[in-house]
């Protein structure tokens, strides 16, 4: 049998090899890792060429026309989860790639954005950096979340697990989506607003809709505006959703009480970024689903679909 190519994208953990059974694989494949992004679409299809098999982190790399027409090996194309919108699927099938995602035993996204909040809130991270730094106490007084309106927009999985989860706090929850519905939010045991209303009231608006040509610049600067000055965003969704250059005039001009954001248009964030020098925004590296439990289930059933196609069998999960 003909040895393969397998390469590992975006391996920021260098956890990969680490949890699940690659080398189980090991008479079949050869694996090369790469645990940093690539600079460029040019310099992922130069390190890229002579691999027929690609297992991709979520949208750290994105897969277009062009660069699927750069990598003429490529065989097969697996993502974590069972959606990735930096892919473009009708390239993969005009060039013979097939495409297939893992699933999520649970998702952990909706507890970072409550991390978030209680961060934007009480300082948690702020005060240990200062305890640690041996400044003698306490400097910031903090906001109590009970008895505040969350504004949820996006009331699918991940929203209305994030609205359970603010109603364990005492937080009272408004949600808002193009197409969502009073009726549905009556099922979920939340308010319904409309958009404007939703900036207009929430204590602190929290992005969970999913990334599209439709929601793309979905929070604009005028819905920043709406805001009060006392109220926090919170974006664990994807960077586009919310326009950065409205968010960080927003926050250079200390127009509402802060920011946690965990997704960001260009990832990861250049470090001359100016969210970089902002003390009201609190940033996280695109940790939503990062965890180990997760990684492991990715990496395992990617092992499970190499499996099969080097074996001529059935793909699980196939996409495409």
């Amino acid at each position: 049998m003909t040895r393969l190519r397998c390469a590992i994208l975006d391996d920021y953990f260098n956890l990969a090899l680490e949890v699940a059974d690659w080398q189980s694989l090991s008479d079949r494949i050869d694996v090369t890792v790469f645990s940093h992004p690539f600079a460029s679409e040019q310099a992922a299809a130069s390190a890229l060429a002579d691999f027929e098999i690609v297992c991709a982190m979520r949208e750290r790399t994105a897969f277009p026309k062009s660069l699927f027409e750069s990598l003429p090996k490529l065989k097969l194309l697996l993502t974590s989860g069972m959606r990735n919108a930096s892919i473009d699927m009708e390239a993969a099938k005009a060039r013979g790639v097939t495409i297939a995602g893992t699933q999520y035993s649970r998702d952990p996204t909706a507890p970072l954005t409550m991390g978030l909040i209680l961060e934007l809130t009480r300082g948690i991270g702020r005060e240990n950096a200062r305890m640690h730094a041996g400044e003698p106490w306490q400097t910031f007084a903090g906001v109590e979340i009970e008895g505040l309106t969350l504004g949820v927009v996006g009331l699918g999985k991940l929203g209305s697990k994030m609205a359970g989860i603010a109603k364990a706090f005492g937080m009272n929850v408004i949600a808002w989506s193009p197409n969502l519905t009073p009726e549905k939010c009556k099922d979920a045991g939340v308010g319904y607003a409309t958009k404007e209303e939703l900036f207009a009231k929430a204590d602190i608006v929290s992005i969970h809709v999913v990334l599209s040509e439709r929601s793309r610049g979905l929070v604009g600067a005028a819905d920043l505006a709406r805001m009060k000055p006392t109220a926090f965003l919170v974006n664990t969704a994807r960077g586009p959703i919310v326009d950065e250059q409205a968010l960080l005039e927003t926050l250079q001009q200390k127009r509402i009480a802060g920011a946690g954001i965990d997704v960001f248009s260009v990832e990861p964030l250049p470090t001359e970024h100016p969210f970089r020098k902002l003390d009201n925004l609190v940033l996280t590296p695109h940790l939503g689903y990062a965890t180990e439990d997760g990684l492991r289930i990715h990496y395992s059933q990617m092992v499970e679909a190499i499996d099969a196609f080097t074996k001529g069998g059935e793909l699980p999960r196939k996409l495409a």
